[in-house]
């Protein structure tokens, strides 16, 4: 079986030829065409990386993209649309997108984009119970980081991140107590190609502090202004 992506398109025009395309890639391919069905699928269980429209006739694409990362859903999320000014990718990346492309697009370019993700993907989308409540901060314990597994641990307590969280997390555990650059950041994780605000940087580096401190990792992220991250050992308000 290939591995699953989601297309969430209700245009037929769009869809069906990014359909066959994908399959012909030798990927599963699902497609529906509401938000509401997509947020179901995608957090399903198999799902490795969702195509999002952003008009879709039930609900914004951008609440879907919020809904899928609220639920934990931590494959990659690659949003299409018609919307192509700059605000507008960065409030998609904001609410947890990992890439973003304007249409009309060439299925090439969209294809590249999409073996990127996956490369990093972790694909471990993790729905929440309804009613549930998230469990208790845990007390400081060290955190380790593993490239191979893309798996991250604060002690035997695993940190659910999405693609992109995991990638930064990654970039900071290899030079841990150093600094690592604004600008290596933005070339090893949204690669030297990527022509979008940088406030995405920030956006998802304040993502992944809060996810660090709720699992009680005893780290912290230090922000080096005008420079870039450190990731230090001990947390910050021990």
């Amino acid at each position: 079986m290939g591995r699953q992506i989601l297309v969430v398109e209700d245009d037929d025009g769009i869809a069906l030829p990014l359909v066959r395309t994908l399959s012909r890639e030798g990927y599963e391919v699902l497609r529906v065409a509401e938000g509401r069905a997509a947020i179901e699928q995608a957090t399903a269980g198999e799902v490795e990386l969702v195509v999002l429209d952003l008009g879709l006739p039930d609900m914004d694409g951008l609440d879907v993209c919020r809904r899928l990362r609220d639920l934990g859903y931590d494959g990659g999320i690659v949003i299409l649309t018609a919307r192509d000014g700059e605000l507008d990718r960065v409030v998609g990346l904001d609410v947890g997108a990992d890439d973003y492309i304007a249409k009309p697009f060439a299925l090439a370019e969209l294809l590249a984009r999409l073996r990127a993700l996956l490369r990093r993907s972790s694909s471990r989308p993790i729905a929440a119970e309804p009613g549930t409540t998230a469990p208790p901060a845990a007390s400081a314990t060290p955190l380790t980081v593993d490239p191979a597994s893309r798996r991250a641990h604060a002690g035997d307590r695993e940190v659910q991140l999405s693609t992109k969280e995991f990638d930064l997390l990654a970039q900071l555990d290899r030079y841990r107590g150093a600094v690592v650059t604004r600008e290596q950041l933005m070339d090893e994780v949204w690669d030297e190609n990527w022509f979008g605000s940088t406030k995405t940087l920030d956006v998802t580096m304040a993502r992944l502090r809060q996810k660090l401190d709720d699992a009680g990792a005893d780290v912290r992220i230090t922000t080096i202004r005008g420079v870039g991250f450190r990731l230090d050992e001990g947390r910050a308000d021990a």
